[in-house]
C-alpha cells in the first residue's frame, strides 16, 4: 500500500441506483453543475452560489484530514423521461425474455455436455424471443387489419358509423391504411433495436480500450466481464424484422398452416423459415471456426443479405396491402396464425424448463463450495419462469388490447380469433390461482408468526448493534425481520407466479383439446376478459401518466432500470443497454483522475449503482498497472451483490468473481449495509452470528480467499465492521455535531447521511486501517444510568463488572480485563431523562486480545460512584 503524502487527495465518484436522482441529491449539495459527459451520462460536482464546481468536504481519515472531491454520475435520463421512454413499458415482455438469457447457468469449462445444453438453451431462448415478436405483430394485425379494416369498416357495418360508405367500399384503401400502420410499427421496432447509447467523446478512447467481448455463456473472472455489446445484434434484428413482416403477409393470405396457390404465400413461408432457422443457428458467428458451415452462415448473415431479406419482406407486405383479397368479414388467417405462435411459444417454454434441469445440475460444480444461502435461486433454473412470465404477458397484452378495443367501440358483433377464448380462460384461471396462492401465503405467514413468534426478544445482532438503546432495539427488530423475509423469499414469488402460469396453461390446453363449454368455464372466461382489460388499460394509462407526470415516470422507470442493464442477447427489440455506456465512462473518468499520482479514486455505488460501480471497478483494475491499482477503492451501499445478482445471474456475477474482485482490491472494498434494508444486504460476509457478545462470521478476505473472519469491531458511530461489511445502526445514533441526521428507520434510503459513510470511503482509499475500532457513542453521564446503561463507570482506569442484556445472556458476564471508559467524574449524577445526548464521540482503539464491555452483549448497569 502506498503511504499517503501531504498532497494526497481522494476523488469520491458516486453512482446512484434505480428511480434516478438529481445531481444535488447525488452529491449531497444544494446545487450541482456538470463537469463532464454528454448530457445523457452526466458527471456532476457540487456547486457554489455562482454555479461554479467546488470540492466536497474534507475527509477525516484517522487523525488527519484529506482533501476530497465529490463527483456523481447521473444516468437516470437513459431509462426514464418523456413519452418515448414511457412507451418502452409496452416492450416489457421483450425485455424479460432478454433478461432470461442472462439468467442461464454457466457450464463448467471441462463439461462438453453442459456446453452443448447451454448452446441449445440459448438457441431456444432466441427462438422464444422471435416468437414473442411475431405474436405481438400478429396481435396488432388482428386489431388493425382484422377487427378494424376487415370487420368494422366493411360495407354496411354498424361500427364507426361516421366513416362514409364510399370509403368502406375501397378495399385496397382500408388494407393499405392498416398495413401502413403495421409497417410503421415494424419500422419503429427496427429503429429502436438499432439505437444504442454512444460513449462521450471524452471517454471514447478509454471506453474502447476496456476489455474484449466475452460470450455470455462463459462465466467471467471478474463481475460483469461478459456484459458487452453482442456482435450478433444486427443480424438478430434483421431476422426479427423479416419474421414480423412475413407474419403480416401470412396472416392476410390465410395463415401459415393453410396452403394457398398464391405465390406470395410461398414467399411468406420461406421468409418465416429463414428467420426461424437463422435465429436458432445464430450463436456468436464471430467466434466460430473457419469451416464450411461457418462460412455459409457468415454469408447468409452478411450486411447485404440482411438488407435483401428485409427488402423482400417489405415488398411482399406492400403487395398484400395493394391486393389484399376479400376484406368483408373476419380474416380466416387470424386464428391459425395466433394459435400456432402461442402453441409454439408454450412448447419452447416447456422445452426450456425441461432442459434447464440437467443444465443446472451439471453446473452445480461452479457453486458447490458456496454456502447454500448464496447459491443460485432454484438451483440455476430461474430462466424458465422468467421466459414463461414474458410469454404470458405478451399473450395477455395483445388479447387485452383487442378485447378493450371491442368494448370501446361497443361492437360486440366483432369476432375475435377463437384462440382468444383459451387466452381469456388462461388469465381467468391465473387470476383465481394467484388469489388463492396469495391468500395461502398470507395464512401461512400469519400462522407461522403465531406459532413461532419469539417471546418479544430482540435478535442478538440487533441487540449488539443497538447496545444500550432499548427503544432503537425494539424499532429495528421488526424491520430486520421484514427485510430478512423479503430478501430470503422474494424469488419464491416469481416461482409461484411461474407455477400458476404453468397450471393455467395446462388447463387452457386441456380445455381446447376437449372443447369444453361448461358454465363454469364461461364464468372463468368472463373473469379473464376483465383481467385482460385491466392489464391493457392499466399499462396504457401508466404510460400516459409517465409521459406527463415526473413521479409516475420515475416509478415506471424501475422496470427499465432493472431490465435494461442487460445487453441485447436474446431479443434485439429492447431499448438500449445503459451499462454499455455507464461502465466504460465510469472507468474512464476514474482513470482520468488516477493520471495524477497523488489522487486516490473511490467508486461508490448505491443499490443498482453498486452493480455498475463493481463492474466498472473490475474493468478499471484490468486496464491499470499494478502500482495504480492500489489507489482504487470501492464502496457499495444498500447493495444486492450477494443476495440477488449472483443468485439470479450466476453466469454474470458469480460468487467467485466477487471473491476475485475483493482479492484484487486487497481490503479496499467496503460495503455499507443495514439489517432494516429490504433491498440491500451484506456483500462480503455471511453466516453471521453473535457468540460471547461478539459478532463473528465468514466472508471474503483481502488476500482473495474466503473463510472465518476476526470478530467485528465497533466504529466510532456505533457501526459494527465485520470483514468488508459495515453494519449501520438504524435508527442512527445521534444527533451528531456538524453532521446531517435523520431520525427513524431509514431502510434503503439516505446511506450517504450516515456518519460511517466517510469512514468507509477513507478505508476504501487506503487511508485508514479497517480493523480499527472505537467506543459506542456515549450519552451524557446524567442520562447514562436512566436511559442508556452502557458500561461501567471508569475510575482510575478500573471498571466494575456488569450484567449482559437478556437478548444475549440471562446471567451476568464478568469482565476480566475491561477497557477504561472516557467519562467525566460526574458520571453518577441523578438521572435527567430530558437531557440531550453527547455529540462528541470519544474514540479508543481496542487492544489486541481484549473485548470492550459493550461487545459482551448490550446494556449494562452503571456502577456507583465512589466519592
Amino acid at each position: 500500500m502506498q503511504i499517503p503524502g501531504p498532497d494526497t487527495r481522494v476523488v469520491e465518484l458516486r453512482v446512484h441506483g434505480i428511480l434516478g436522482t438529481t445531481g444535488e441529491e447525488l452529491t449531497d449539495s444544494v446545487a450541482s453543475v456538470d463537469v463532464a459527459g454528454d448530457g445523457v451520462g452526466r458527471i456532476v460536482r457540487p456547486a457554489d452560489r455562482l454555479l461554479r464546481p467546488v470540492p466536497g468536504p474534507m475527509l477525516t481519515a484517522g487523525d488527519r484530514t484529506v482533501p476530497r472531491i465529490v463527483e456523481g454520475y447521473v444516468w437516470g435520463g437513459m431509462t426514464s423521461g418523456g413519452l418515448s421512454k414511457a412507451t418502452w413499458a409496452l416492450l416489457f415482455p421483450f425485455a424479460l425474455s432478454n433478461v432470461a438469457h442472462w439468467m442461464l447457468p454457466p457450464p463448467r469449462p471441462e463439461d462438453r455436455i453442459g456446453k452443448a445444453l447451454g448452446t441449445v438453451l440459448r438457441a431456444l431462448l432466441r427462438l422464444g424471443a422471435l416468437l414473442l415478436t411475431m405474436l405481438f405483430v400478429a396481435q396488432l394485425a388482428v386489431v388493425l387489419l382484422d377487427m378494424v379494416a376487415a370487420q368494422c369498416l366493411r360495407p354496411n357495418a354498424q361500427c364507426l358509423s361516421f366513416v362514409p360508405e364510399s370509403v368502406r367500399e375501397l378495399t385496397s384503401l382500408r388494407s393499405i391504411a392498416a398495413m401502413l400502420l403495421l409497417g410503421l410499427f415494424v419500422l419503429l421496432m427496427h429503429w429502436l433495436s438499432s439505437v444504442s447509447w454512444k460513449l462521450s467523446n471524452a471517454f471514447k478512447t478509454a471506453g474502447q480500450r476496456g476489455g474484449k467481448a466475452q460470450h455470455s455463456g462463459r462465466a467471467p473472472l471478474l463481475p460483469g466481464a461478459n456484459v458487452v455489446a453482442d456482435p450478433d445484434t444486427p443480424a438478430l434484428r434483421a431476422l426479427h424484422v423479416t419474421g414480423a413482416l412475413a407474419v403480416l403477409a401470412s396472416l392476410a393470405l390465410g395463415g401459415p398452416l393453410a396452403p394457398s396457390p398464391d405465390p406470395r404465400w410461398l414467399l411468406a413461408e420461406a421468409l418465416l423459415v429463414l428467420s426461424v432457422v437463422g435465429t436458432v443457428l445464430l450463436d456468436d458467428p464471430t467466434g466460430m471456426g473457419s469451416g464450411a458451415f461457418a462460412q455459409l452462415l457468415r454469408g447468409l448473415l452478411s450486411k447485404a443479405a440482411r438488407r435483401s431479406s428485409m427488402i423482400v419482406a417489405a415488398v411482399l407486405v406492400a403487395s398484400v396491402a395493394v391486393l389484399p383479397g376479400e376484406l368483408n368479414g373476419p380474416l380466416p388467417g387470424s386464428d391459425p396464425t395466433v394459435s400456432a405462435i402461442v402453441i409454439a411459444l408454450l412448447v419452447v417454454c416447456l422445452v426450456v424448463a425441461v432442459l434447464l434441469v440437467p443444465a443446472a445440475l451439471l453446473a452445480r460444480g461452479n457453486w458447490s463450495s458456496v454456502p447454500r444461502e448464496l447459491r443460485p435461486w432454484a438451483g440455476g433454473w430461474m430462466a424458465a419462469p422468467m421466459l414463461m412470465l414474458a410469454a404470458m404477458l405478451g399473450v395477455g397484452f395483445g388479447s387485452g388490447l383487442a378485447l378493450s378495443l371491442r368494448q370501446a367501440l361497443r361492437a360486440e358483433q366483432l369476432r375475435l380469433p377463437t384462440s382468444y377464448d383459451e387466452v381469456t380462460f388462461f388469465w381467468g384461471s391465473a387470476a383465481i390461482l394467484l388469489a388463492l396462492g396469495s391468500a395461502g401465503l398470507g395464512a401461512w405467514a400469519w400462522i407461522r408468526r403465531l406459532l413461532f413468534k419469539p417471546d418479544d426478544s430482540v435478535p442478538e445482532q440487533v441487540s449488539l448493534l443497538h447496545a444500550g438503546r432499548q427503544q432503537d432495539q425494539r424499532s429495528a427488530a421488526g424491520s430486520w425481520h421484514v427485510a430478512d423475509v423479503q430478501r430470503r423469499y422474494s424469488h419464491h414469488v416469481l416461482l409461484l407466479v411461474a407455477a400458476v402460469l404453468a397450471v393455467s396453461s395446462t388447463l387452457s390446453l386441456m380445455l381446447r383439446a376437449w372443447m369444453v363449454r361448461a358454465e363454469w368455464a364461461d364464468w372463468i372466461r368472463g373473469l379473464g376478459v376483465l383481467a385482460l382489460g385491466v392489464l391493457a388499460v392499466g399499462l396504457l394509462r401508466m404510460v400516459q401518466m409517465a409521459a406527463r407526470e415526473r413521479t409516475a415516470g420515475r416509478y415506471l422507470g424501475i422496470l427499465c432500470d432493472l431490465t435494461l442493464f442487460w445487453p441485447r442477447e436474446a431479443h434485439p427489440v429492447v431499448p438500449p443497454c445503459y451499462a454499455l455506456k455507464v461502465v466504460p465512462e465510469l472507468a474512464a473518468r476514474a482513470a482520468e483522475h488516477l493520471a495524477e499520482p497523488d489522487t486516490r479514486v473511490v467508486l461508490v455505488g448505491h443499490s443498482q449503482g453498486s452493480l455498475l460501480a463493481a463492474v466498472a471497478t473490475a474493468r478499471l483494475l484490468e486496464s491499470l498497472p499494478e502500482a495504480d491499482r492500489e489507489r482504487v477503492g470501492l464502496v457499495t451501499a444498500g447493495s444486492q451483490l450477494q443476495w440477488a445478482y449472483p443468485r439470479a445471474f450466476p453466469g454474470v456475477v458469480p460468487h467467485r468473481s466477487l471473491r476475485d474482485l475483493a482479492g484484487s482490491l486487497g481490503g479496499r472494498w467496503r460495503s455499507l449495509c443495514r439489517g432494516t434494508d429490504p433491498l440491500g444486504g451484506a456483500v462480503t460476509t455471511w453466516n453471521r452470528q453473535v457468540f460471547d457478545g461478539m459478532l463473528i462470521g465468514v466472508g471474503l478476505r483481502p488476500d482473495g480467499t474466503q473463510g472465518p473472519l476476526p470478530p467485528a469491531t465497533r466504529g466510532p458511530t456505533g457501526a459494527l465492521v465485520l470483514g468488508g461489511d459495515h453494519w449501520l445502526p438504524d435508527p442512527q445514533r445521534g444527533p451528531f455535531s456538524f453532521r446531517r441526521w435523520v431520525p427513524g428507520v431509514l431502510g434503503h434510503s439516505d446511506y450517504s447521511g450516515d456518519p460511517e459513510w466517510d469512514r468507509a470511503v477513507a478505508m476504501a482509499a487506503g487511508l485508514e486501517i479497517p480493523v480499527r475500532g472505537a467506543t459506542l457513542p456515549l450519552r451524557t453521564p446524567a442520562v447514562a444510568q436512566a436511559a442508556d446503561p452502557l458500561g461501567a463507570v471508569a475510575q482510575h482506569g478500573q471498571a466494575k463488572p456488569a450484567a449482559t442484556s437478556t437478548a444475549v445472556a440471562e446471567a451476568e458476564a464478568p469482565v476480566d480485563d475491561p477497557l477504561p471508559e472516557l467519562l467525566d467524574n460526574d458520571a453518577a449524577d441523578e438521572p435527567q431523562p430530558d437531557a440531550p445526548e453527547r455529540s462528541e464521540l470519544p474514540e479508543i482503539t481496542e487492544p489486541r486480545g481484549r473485548v470492550a464491555p459493550w461487545e459482551r452483549g448490550g446494556a449494562q448497569r452503571t456502577a456507583p460512584r465512589a466519592d
